[in-house]
């Protein structure tokens, strides 16, 4: 697999690490958590914690994302809702 990013996926992906997290709201900038690897359109804005906290992220025991009752396509709608209405 080519890991070498175009000028728009470079671009889209400053774009989604510029907004808050998609989980809990807290401000920018983001990590983005790519829904599946290699997809560079399918990230989701997520701040450390939620991404890859060992407790609340999404890499650890997903608590935060059982307590905002979210699944990785609410985060990414609520990522793309954002991007399209500029935040």
């Amino acid at each position: 697999m080519n890991n070498r990013l175009n000028t728009a996926e470079r671009a889209h992906l400053a774009r989604v690490k510029a907004l808050p997290c998609s989980l809990c709201d807290a401000s920018g900038p983001s990590e983005a958590h790519h829904v599946e690897q290699g997809l560079q359109y399918t990230c989701i804005a997520l701040c450390p914690d939620c991404h890859r906290g060992p407790v609340l992220g999404l890499h650890g025991q997903k608590r935060m994302w059982s307590i905002k009752k979210m699944t990785e396509m609410d985060a990414l709608n609520t990522t793309l809702r954002r991007l399209m209405n500029g935040k």
